[in-house]
């Protein structure tokens, strides 16, 4: 059986059906516990876990962030909420300089089982210090996992495996994804950290892409197929490590791609897609991968200039003609 449920919902089932099984897991971040959490996620959860493992910290990103660090290798499993991983800059130093190194530096001594969460991207008029992407950057740390979803069947699934995972794990959502509903099963499930999913089968061309920008990539396959043009769709998931064997099978059979990526586009997660293939696959392509990104500049503050920076369905549905060479 199954129910029609929002991601923050499934989000906040992942989180309550780990805590009621572990003890050692508990939940810290900006008002997580009092408020319900900044975006409801964490309703209810202060009720049923009390407040000694549903804490609210101060406004001091840094300073929590160490605390968990402590507490992952002393032995317990936190849950490190960021009301939104722009604020997660100020504690990086934790998270690539001790987290992401604890079982490296310690010689397999320690572990560091933790989970940092929060939403990633842009979420319309918020300017240039609220609106960025992260995925590259924590991508590029050895000793982190990275995922990036929003769909409530994924992210809760994913998120459910990250927090019984043995390594740091950063969790990538979207503030404008919260609401967004989707068919989540009742009975417990797991979906395995480093596998994308193809969300759509096709035969002409392989559109990829993760986060709220599978939103994009879905409605110009839409749009493609309008035109007898026929998309597959994959979900990365999971950004490190990442699933180049489900990006090659599937093009084997398109011989085309086009990544969607809100990240900027040097040096980002849809430059190593295109490393990826032309060194797993270059054999079976038959026009250069292109890659439909935000544009290369810090995000402006006013609403036509969010539309023209992030990738819309007009740039996607154009990338993909010109790759399939259809004018």
């Amino acid at each position: 059986m199954s129910r029609i449920i929002t991601l923050r919902d499934a989000l906040r089932e992942a989180m309550t059906e780990e805590m009621r099984k572990d003890a050692n897991i508990f939940l810290m971040g900006e008002e997580v516990a009092q408020y319900d959490g900044a975006y409801k996620v964490s309703k209810g959860m202060l009720d049923e876990f009390g407040p000694n493992r549903v804490i609210d910290t101060p406004i001091a990103e840094l300073g929590f962030a160490g605390i968990g660090v402590g507490a992952a290798m002393n032995g317990l499993r936190p849950i490190v909420e960021f009301m939104t991983w722009n604020f997660a800059v100020l504690a990086f130093d934790q998270i690539v300089n001790n987290a992401a190194k604890t079982v490296s530096q310690s010689g397999g001594e320690f572990r560091c089982p933790i989970v940092f969460r929060g939403p990633s991207g842009s979420a319309g008029q918020l300017a240039q210090q609220h609106s960025q992407t992260f995925e590259s950057w924590l991508g590029n740390c050895p000793g982190l996992k990275v995922i990036s979803c929003v769909d409530p069947y994924d992210s809760k699934g994913l998120l459910k495996s990250a927090i019984i995972d043995d390594d740091p794990v950063c969790f990538m959502e979207s503030e404008v994804c919260y609401g967004d509903k989707g068919d989540v099963p009742e009975a417990e499930y797991y979906i395995p950290i480093g596998k994308a999913a193809v969300k759509r089968e096709g035969t002409d061309i392989t559109l990829v892409s993760y986060n709220k920008m599978m939103k994009v990539a879905q409605h110009a396959a839409d749009e493609l197929a309008k035109e007898g043009i026929s998309a597959e769709v994959i979900d990365l998931r999971t950004i490190r490590p990442l699933d180049s064997q489900t990006l090659v099978n599937s093009v084997k059979k398109t011989n085309r791609m086009v990544v969607i990526d809100e990240s900027w586009p040097m040096y980002g997660v849809s430059a190593e897609i295109a490393y990826e293939m032309q060194k797993y696959a270059f054999d079976y392509l038959d026009a250069p991968i292109l890659r439909v990104n935000s544009m290369d500049t810090s995000l402006p503050y006013s609403a036509p200039y969010v539309d023209a920076y992030l990738p819309s369905v007009q740039r996607v549905v154009a990338a993909a003609k010109q790759v399939l060479y259809v004018h």
